[in-house]
């Protein structure tokens, strides 16, 4: 139908003309309430952003002379937290001496990661990075 005519009978029938689709040639259109058809369109959005879920960072911290006992409590919490699709970030803090001794930590951050590679595959978002008073890194579900 030619589009001057399309216009003439919505607004004939006091009506407004609405694309549904640009895609194809001609475009497709249809008559009705503009105003019912953005509500129409939100809802639907609405729907589908509801169906999804935001992934947060949590955070877990770890010391320097944590027991093997505390590590696996961690990890299963970790564990938790990633089955329910969040991002992990593990932070070791060091004070005093403890600085010293960075590599004695980082094998601490390494026994957590095979602690949780045990309970669900992880992927590394983040390497190990040495930080001001620490250590830390993100992890994730793969």
């Amino acid at each position: 139908m030619n589009i001057f005519t399309a216009i003439d009978l919505a607004k004939s029938k006091s009506l407004d003309l609405i694309q549904v689709t640009e895609k194809v040639q001609p475009p497709v259109c249809k008559i009705g309430n503009y105003g019912k058809y953005l509500y129409s369109v939100q809802k639907k959005e609405r729907k589908i952003k509801a169906g999804t879920k935001e992934s947060k960072l949590k955070e877990i911290q770890l010391t320097f002379n944590i027991s093997s006992h505390d590590i696996a409590t961690r990890a299963n919490q970790a564990e938790k937290f990633l089955k329910e699709g969040d991002k992990i970030k593990v932070n070791l803090f060091l004070k005093g001496r403890e600085k010293a001794m960075a590599e004695f930590g980082k094998k601490k951050v390494e026994i957590f990661l095979e602690e949780i590679n045990k309970l669900v595959p992880v992927k590394v978002e983040r390497e190990l990075k040495k930080e001001m008073k620490g250590f830390s890194l993100i992890i994730s579900k793969q």
